[in-house]
């Protein structure tokens, strides 16, 4: 019932069955396997050519015992369980900041609202040049070393030394570490007068709190249908997966099954208490749309309760278990299948093994699946029905009511080095810290700014010479052809930088010429597809 993330790198190890030993103690077992592998472990200890490490040889051999499993059986070593939980339980213990490290210095990109750093003024454009009684600027520090220093317990003291922009010396704060909230509705703002967009990037603990204050939010502005993004939303808990599809699914209305080999058939039912039961839902969808958000867009579709626009989800309808380990590691094991209420399971085959599952997402787009609706191929053809009779199918993923294809023409060498090497992040960052008071006093809210302002030669020549700093040539080709698909990149992440991510968004889904999902789905619920589809009257 977690998500499907691993933190742990699993290469190709050897096949020593230390499960059943570190097991040993908590459940029946063949005990003639159990001393064959304490028999091999004495031996290694009394006979082997070389010391060797009991702990690091029993770690692998219990990574390589789960991968004969399935894929999303995975073990995760104590020292990483708490960082692994911080994403699901929605908050870990810091100052509150996000920050960029461009030529070496340490750029504070947004305060999170409510944590310590943005209660004493710290603010987007700080740059950090000292921790502590330590010089921070200048000495090539990396992500994981800022990350040490800054987070802490609550209640702990951190002194930091910023350069603000305007301010002739560097400011000094004390910061006491707090819990911070790790937000899983990354954007909410209304798309038309009477449609709202939210987009939800994982499932945790806090995921239904924020989302429903997003809901009422949206409704006070007069929204009476809705956009649900779930696009590239790996998953997250079961709960609240089910928690989710309440909001929108009347009361007794079958959410999920799930059944195992030693669980036995367990259904989820819709309560009678919904925000969002009547109007249009869109659910956007894509090949990283996983576990949890399959639970939801199947649910929506198998009740003819909205439309799935997008292309073919990941594909995981399998159930995990956490089960503690005697030293404080976990594992989470894989305990049952989930099931749509038409009896699908969306679960894609792994019988070739982890490499080949993981690939077989990548590999969607050189079969042409990404870009053609007619390249899709799922494993299961067997046929279910949602409620108004429309035919669907399982054994791979959600298939969308509406295909939207992605185009790959626009994209280059060129921008994907400015992508990857953060040259656009970095550029919007400093592009904003120098003009931040002019661009605010210009652009009152995003869809001003949305709407008015333009990536202009300067900006793009600006964008060049920090990409040739970069050891990046620009390409004349490469240029023409990812000018809009640069241009609209660089317009969000300055909106971000102003803004919020939420902004971003905004941006990003306004005129995409690369994935025009949102469009389609503003399109859907403004034509007449739900009723050319034979959908449920919401």
């Amino acid at each position: 019932m977690r998500s499907s993330f691993n933190p742990f790198s699993r290469g190709t190890l050897f096949v020593l069955s230390m499960m059943v030993f570190a097991a040993s103690a908590h459940a029946q077992i063949n005990t003639g396997s159990a001393a064959k592998v304490e028999s091999l472990l004495y031996h290694i200890n009394k006979m082997y050519v070389d010391s060797v490490d009991d702990e690091q040889l029993i770690d692998a051999a219990i990574v390589s015992m789960l991968e004969e499993l399935d894929p999303h059986s995975i073990y995760i070593p104590r020292e990483d369980l708490e960082d692994v939980n911080e994403p699901l339980k929605g908050n870990f213990e810091g100052v509150g900041i996000q920050f960029n490290i461009v030529k070496d210095t340490i750029y504070v990109v947004d305060a999170i609202a409510g944590g310590p750093s943005e209660r004493l003024g710290i603010r987007a454009g700080d740059r950090i040049i000292g921790i502590d009684t330590e010089n921070v600027a200048g000495v090539g520090f990396k992500n994981s070393d800022v990350m040490d220093r800054l987070r802490g317990k609550k209640g702990s003291k951190v002194n930091v030394s910023i350069l603000r922009r305007g301010e002739p010396n560097p400011l000094e704060f004390t910061i006491t570490r707090d819990k911070i909230p790790i937000y899983s509705v990354e954007a909410g703002y209304m798309a038309t007068p009477s449609i709202g967009y939210i987009k939800v990037s994982r499932f945790s603990a806090t995921t239904m709190t924020e989302f429903r204050s997003k809901l009422d939010e949206l409704k006070a502005l007069g929204m009476e249908d809705l956009v649900l993004d779930l696009q590239g939303n790996g998953g997250g808990y079961l709960r609240t997966a089910i928690d989710m599809a309440d909001e929108f699914l009347g009361d007794k209305k079958l959410i999920v099954y799930t059944e195992g080999r030693t669980s036995p058939r367990d259904d989820t039912y819709a309560t009678k208490d919904g925000r969002m039961e009547k109007g249009k839902l869109v659910v956007m969808v894509d090949e990283g749309s996983a576990s949890a958000s399959e639970i939801v867009s199947g649910a929506i579709q198998d009740w003819d309760r909205g439309l799935v626009v997008g292309r073919r989800s990941f594909g995981k309808g399998l159930v995990q278990r956490p089960v503690m380990l005697p030293d404080g590691s976990a594992v989470r094991l894989t305990v049952s299948r989930y099931y749509t209420p038409s009896g699908r399971s969306i679960q894609k085959p792994y019988d070739e093994g982890v490499e080949a599952y993981q690939r077989e997402r990548i590999e969607r787009l050189a079969k042409g699946e990404l870009s053609s609706v007619d390249s899709i191929h799922t494993t299961d053809t067997v046929k279910f029905f949602t409620m108004n009779k429309r035919i669907v199918y399982g054994g791979g993923g959600i298939m969308p009511d509406v295909f939207v294809p992605i185009d790959t023409t626009l994209s280059s060498p060129y921008f994907g080095q400015l992508v990857r090497k953060g040259i656009l992040n970095t550029y919007a960052l400093a592009y904003v810290d120098e003009n931040r008071r002019t661009l605010l006093t210009q652009y009152h809210n995003v869809a001003e700014f949305d709407k008015d302002f333009v990536i202009g030669p300067d900006l793009f020549k600006g964008l060049e010479r920090a990409a040739e700093q970069e050891g990046v040539e620009m390409d004349p080709a490469d240029k023409i052809r990812s000018k809009d698909l640069i241009a609209l990149r660089l317009k969000a992440l300055i909106a971000r930088d102003l803004w919020d991510t939420s902004a971003y968004w905004q941006v990003i889904n306004t005129d995409n010429p690369v994935d025009r999902t949102f469009q389609r789905a503003i399109e859907a619920l403004s034509d007449n597809t739900f009723q050319k589809l034979g959908m449920a009257k919401p």
